[in-house]
């Protein structure tokens, strides 16, 4: 029994000496980003991230785009889970399977890396809707069942998420008009046919400045730094909380090895000053978390919007 001990002890550290040499050639040839379609936040991401994860590694890292985040998920799912193919997401990836049937599981089908950033949206009025805060906007909505209209983009999207969970939370009855993006529901704003949106930082900073749209608050659990001054919406709703998380996701059965080495140069790629402030121009504040961090918030962002659709019997058509 002692030879089969010393025997399997020995095999079993010549596997591990054989899988750190490999972990420490790693890597050896180009890694794709894979991502949604050109132009939108997670493409944005990619190519900010690309070029500092080449430099830092010493392979090209090349974005690869495909055309909706569902299709960059599967293919990525599908890949050999050995670092070279990533996947750079955001909110729909965790939230859309919760609304639609997808072609993988995102607990099982896919390894953490490390949480990039995430962007609060904020909760916008009208100027002439009479509210100076967001409890004034619950007791007008409570006054006013039903009669009050929020803007959003596509279901499922953070817009349209924040206010449901504001619905939710609040118990409140705002009805929602749809837009194909979050610009149209902004001009919608704008223009007075709906009197609330939640927009995103980049959507909403030029009308802020101009004063035709008025912020309330922020949907993050703290203050943010990307609107100094404005308070949360958990300030008046106590477990409010609605930010879009960033993510990059390597293939599940990925090495360990692989995910630390990826997970230590991208943190330390979005946090190089001048990264930082492209993202934080950008409407994005920088985390740079660990595998574990990100598993959790995805976790939590399960649980949580999954309760909120199944209340509010969302679903894609």
């Amino acid at each position: 029994m002692a030879r089969i001990s010393v025997y399997l002890f020995c095999g079993t550290l010549a596997a591990t000496i054989a899988f750190d040499a490999a972990s420490q050639a790693f890597p050896s040839k180009p890694i794709r980003f894979i991502t949604a379609g050109v132009g939108g936040g997670n493409d944005f991401t990619a190519r900010l991230i690309a070029p500092e994860l080449s430099a830092a590694v010493g392979q090209p890292v090349v974005v690869d785009n495909r055309a909706n985040s569902t299709i960059a998920a599967e293919a990525v799912a599908r890949s050999a889970p050995d670092g070279y193919a990533l996947l750079v997401a955001g909110g729909t990836f965790t939230i859309g399977p919760l609304m639609q049937q997808v072609p993988y599981d995102v607990l099982r089908d896919f390894a953490p890396v490390v949480l990039t950033g995430s962007a609060p949206n904020i909760l916008t009025v009208h100027p002439s809707l009479p509210v100076k805060s967001v409890k004034d906007l619950i007791a007008l909505a409570k006054a006013r069942p039903g009669e009050i209209n929020y803007g959003s983009a596509t279901l499922g999207s953070s817009s349209h998420l924040s206010a449901e969970l504001l619905k939710y939370l609040a118990r409140i009855d705002i009805m929602r008009i749809n837009y194909k993006s979050s610009g149209n529901a902004a001009t919608a704003l704008l223009g007075g046919e709906v009197q609330i949106m939640f927009p995103n930082m980049p959507t909403a900073a030029p009308h802020l400045k101009s004063g035709r749209m008025k912020a309330l608050a922020v949907t993050s659990a703290q203050p943010s730094a990307l609107l100094p001054g404005v308070p949360t919406v958990a300030a008046t709703v106590p477990g409010y909380e609605a930010t879009s998380i960033d993510g990059l996701y390597a293939p599940a059965k990925t090495p360990a090895s692989v995910i630390a080495r990826l997970n230590q140069e991208v943190a330390r790629a979005v946090n190089k000053p001048e990264v930082k402030e492209r993202f934080f121009n950008a409407g994005i504040e920088i985390v740079g978390s660990t595998p574990e961090q990100l598993e959790r918030a995805v976790k939590d962002e399960i649980a949580l919007w999954g309760k909120v659709i199944r209340e509010a019997g969302l679903k894609f058509n």
